[in-house]
């Protein structure tokens, strides 16, 4: 695929897609002969990662981390010495990532309450007569 198809495939920028090679994120799986860049599935797996990392506000170097553990695994032997190492790294990720979506949703908890606070002042403060204009 190219780079217009993988990023309306994965719901990035163009620009972000080429800015995760820039940072060493993502290599293309190749080009074409007149440069073009083109990915296969596992690209498009990689910056599906990629993009659930970014609001959970993992840093590039976080990031490139992860990258450089999860393409060990993929050519580590099933039962060889560093599979259990990565296995364990890969683990304080996930481990990391329940503690930001523990975090994210007290957040939502948080943001749902304020809203209903808001919510109950406008309907006690609008008289009953006047109805909120519609949206559109």
């Amino acid at each position: 695929m190219q780079i217009g198809e993988v990023a309306e495939c994965v719901g990035l920028s163009l620009r972000t897609i080429r800015h995760y090679e820039d940072v060493g994120l993502l290599t293309p799986a190749g080009r074409t002969k007149g440069g073009f860049r083109l990915y296969d599935d596992a690209d498009c797996a990689r910056l599906r990662m990629l993009k659930h990392m970014k609001p959970l506000e993992y840093s590039l170097e976080e990031m490139r981390d992860l990258v450089r553990v999860v393409d060990a695994l993929a050519t580590t032997a099933p039962g060889g010495g560093p599979e259990a190492e990565l296995i364990d790294r890969l683990d304080i990720y996930r481990e990391g990532i329940d503690q930001r979506a523990q975090r994210l949703a007290r957040q939502l908890d948080q943001v749902t309450d304020l809203r209903g606070q808001l919510a109950s002042l406008v309907e006690e403060r609008r008289p009953s007569s006047i109805t909120r204009p519609q949206a559109g």
